[in-house]
């Protein structure tokens, strides 16, 4: 058995063998052309990996050290190659400890399939040793789940799972499989892919009359404005998406997650939207006459308050998955359908044009903004080291040619508002679920997602206490990543908030952290602090010259706050550019 060649369609010989439930399971991941695998071992899921052992070099399975590690590195592997991340983790505390990345998944659209070890059939319901109900906790958080008893069953479910995971609006999904079904012998008769689904419509059939009724608010429009999201990246439509802002001549601001779909020093790029995004996009949204809204959600850190959000403007929204239209902003016209499809069928239909006068607003908010508040944060002329500085040297020594993989809190915002990127698929960051502890364990698997590609992954000191454990999985597999941790003391974001919210009660939320460079060593990471602006740029080019991974804990100062602001409560335009403001 332990000598079958896979994928059994490879072979010459009969269609129908003799074989076990978990030789299936490789065999579909082999079918489905996974070469990666995050995980960790346990009792449950320990016959599948027996049989992942006779196909090391085949399956490049990548050992973390925990499991929340496991389901994030799968997501960073995904988001920057466009593949289908793989998950595998044991029954019980394994399976549970994946609930967070499965949501940050399901919210950020990352297609993923987990597969985790279950208790003997005949156990089920029993409280046995690690049984958890592991299907009704994650139903809310996947986009499918499926448990299997049976290991005739295994073919048509993992079948399922990689056609939903990446079909439409991807996401996560997870298939548990009891132990029984991984041990037992089956009649197999060969992996068949999965086309498609009772019930689930993938790809809708693009209806030409919503095109055309696009297409005609947008002619007559004097003030277009586009706004993008992910959804722009996830269905490859970056050239068909550049195309259609460059005839139309239309200002274009992306949410964090449609970051990357465009260089960010496009000159129709006007910028990033959001809570923190920049003053001109969020300001004018409430003054465009047609807002274009392009694979976006609409979510509350790009809307602020629904009432005052974009009261004036005809709405059009392009999205694959028909329960985001009309959920938040009631549209105009909506086109249901795959961007990549939608979106030149609108090219062809719209009127080439420029719009200078309109651009010239974005301008003019975009020249306050630099005076008020990117001056400051990008060339600073004394005090201790700014976010914004680090990421202004990262940029010149990387050229915009780096993938970032943020964590949370105060340097994802400063981040992604001024980290340059001119590829697709570089800014890899939690949007949706704002995962503390998601940048390291993503970085690694960006890491293996794109080997030839350099990748810098950014972090305060208290996410990075989340999955430092992580550092054992580079120490042993020696992915050649930039780890910089940019240390204030504080858990920022939340600190910025008590500052300008609760006088300055700082509850909780002074941070002790270990020497990281100290630590890194321990884990036979090399490393270095920073503390002083003359040793900056040397030190990130030392950082990312370095032949294999390297930790760079910079002291950054430590009562410094982002902005612009849209505070809780006001609508975009009321978007703030200092406290003074307040």
């Amino acid at each position: 058995m332990k000598t079958l060649e896979l994928p059994l369609e490879e072979k010459t010989n009969s269609k129908t063998i003799k074989t076990t439930g978990s030789i299936a399971v490789i065999d579909a991941l082999l079918s489905e052309q996974t070469d990666t695998i995050f995980g960790y071992p346990g009792g449950a899921i320990m016959p599948l990996y027996d049989a992942l052992y006779d196909f090391k070099n085949r399956l490049n399975h990548i050992l973390v050290r925990h499991e929340q590690g496991a389901i994030h590195a799968a997501q960073g592997y995904a988001r920057v190659s466009g593949k289908t991340g793989v998950v595998f983790a044991t029954s019980g505390p394994g399976a549970t400890n994946l609930v967070t990345g499965l949501a940050d998944a399901m919210i950020d659209s990352t297609p993923l399939v987990c597969i985790t070890g279950q208790v003997y059939a005949h156990l089920l319901g029993t409280d046995a040793f690690q049984e958890t109900d592991i299907i009704n906790i994650t139903s809310p958080i996947t986009k499918w789940n499926h448990q299997v008893t049976d290991a005739n069953e295994i073919p048509e479910a993992l079948a399922k799972a990689f056609f939903i995971a990446k079909s439409g609006r991807p996401g996560p999904v997870l298939i548990d499989i009891t132990k029984n079904a991984q041990l037992q012998l089956f009649d197999y008769n060969g992996y068949q892919p999965c086309i498609q689904v009772s019930g689930y419509r993938a790809k809708p059939t693009v209806r030409m009359e919503y095109i055309e009724k696009a297409a005609a608010l947008i002619n007559q429009a004097k003030k277009p404005f586009v706004i993008f999201g992910q959804g722009v990246l996830l269905g490859q439509a970056e050239k068909e998406f550049k195309a259609f802002i460059e005839k139309g001549g239309f200002p274009a601001a992306w949410t964090i997650m449609g970051m990357s779909a465009i260089p960010t020093d496009h000159p129709l790029g006007v910028g990033m939207l959001g809570m923190h995004g920049n003053y001109g996009p969020n300001y004018l949204t409430n003054e465009c006459d047609v807002l274009i809204a392009i694979g976006m959600r609409f979510d509350d850190r790009v809307t602020g308050r629904l009432d005052k959000y974009a009261k004036q403007a005809q709405i059009i929204h392009l999205d694959i998955d028909p329960a985001e239209i009309d959920k938040n902003i009631p549209t105009t016209v909506s086109v249901w359908g795959d961007c990549k499809e939608t979106l030149p069928l609108l090219t062809h239909l719209i009127e080439e044009k420029t719009h200078p006068e309109w651009l010239a607003e974005f301008e003019i908010k975009r020249a306050k903004e630099t005076t008020v508040v990117i001056e400051k944060d990008l060339h600073p002329t004394e005090g201790g080291l700014t976010m914004g500085e680090v990421i202004q040297v990262l940029n010149e020594l990387t050229l915009g040619d780096a993938v970032i993989v943020t964590d949370v809190g105060q340097h994802q915002m400063v981040s992604c508002r001024y980290a340059k990127q001119n590829t697709p698929r570089s800014n890899i960051t939690s949007g949706g679920l704002g995962t503390m502890g998601y940048a390291l364990p993503a970085a690694i698997g960006a890491k293996f997602g794109a080997p030839e590609r350099q990748v810098v992954a950014i972090m305060g000191d208290g996410g990075a206490q989340m999955n430092i454990q992580e550092l054992g999985t580079i120490m042993q597999f020696k992915p050649n990543i930039k780890i910089l941790i940019l240390n204030n003391s504080f858990l920022g974001m939340v600190r910025q908030w008590q500052e300008l919210f609760h006088e300055r009660r700082y509850s909780f939320t002074d941070i002790q952290s270990p020497d990281f460079v100290q630590v890194a060593k321990g884990y036979k990471i090399n490393g270095k602090h920073v503390t002083k602006r003359e040793e900056l740029r040397e030190s990130l080019k030392q950082m990312l010259d370095y032949p294999s991974t390297f930790v760079l804990e910079i002291a950054v100062i430590q009562e410094d706050n982002v902005f612009p602001m849209v505070m809780q409560g006001k609508g975009v335009a009321e978007i703030i550019l200092s406290k003074e403001e307040i």
